[in-house]
């Protein structure tokens, strides 16, 4: 791993932030790139799995995200054609009510623009939530909304809601992100991955 990637994974800006939570952990960033990767999956902050498994989207977001994507498991987590930067490389924690606290902002800020710098060419990049929406498109207008405005960006950017369980309903009341959106992304993809 290169020398950004270490000091990524050697940061503790949050430690107390965490220790806060009900969760009350510590920092464990996960830091899934290299300079080499085409591929820019952007999305919003490790899980609770992901913070105990090391692995981004080891979860049934991910299952979901590899099957938008049309990428074999193997395929996604080859670092040398797919990058995985989080708007905050560290689990957040939960808050009371049981729920994911958002991306504490420090980490984005602290290294959000290095990772960006360090990453070589990226042919297609993907956007995984709204935290990552704002950021990278600068959007103010809701998923939904950013979402189904897909063809603005494409085929070089897509902008994708969550993969979370959470949003099965969602899934269900905009069946033309399956039918339209999901096969042209696959496609984009597969450019990218075997070029």
């Amino acid at each position: 791993m290169n020398r950004l990637g270490d000091q990524i994974r050697d940061c503790r800006l949050c430690a107390a932030r965490f220790a806060a939570t009900q969760t009350r952990h510590s920092p464990r960033p996960v830091v899934w790139f290299r300079p080499s990767a085409r591929l820019l999956i952007a999305g919003q902050a490790p899980g609770m799995r992901v913070h105990q498994s090391g692995k981004p989207f080891n979860d049934p977001s991910g299952e979901r995200l590899r099957a938008w994507l049309g990428l074999s498991e193997a395929e996604f987590y080859d670092q040398s054609r797919v990058a995985i930067v989080p708007m905050a490389f560290c689990f957040p924690g939960y808050n009371a009510k049981g729920s994911d606290l958002p991306p504490p902002r420090i980490c984005g800020e602290t290294w959000h623009d290095l990772v960006m710098q360090e990453l070589g060419k990226i042919d297609l990049t993907i956007l995984v939530g709204g935290y990552a929406h704002k950021y990278h498109l600068g959007v103010k207008t809701g998923v939904t909304d950013t979402v189904k405005a897909w063809r603005d960006h494409a085929p070089r950017l897509f902008a994708l809601p969550h993969p979370s369980w959470r949003n099965t309903a969602w899934l269900k009341k905009n069946p033309w992100f399956a039918a339209e959106v999901l096969p042209e992304l696959r496609a984009q993809v597969q450019r990218v991955i075997n070029d």
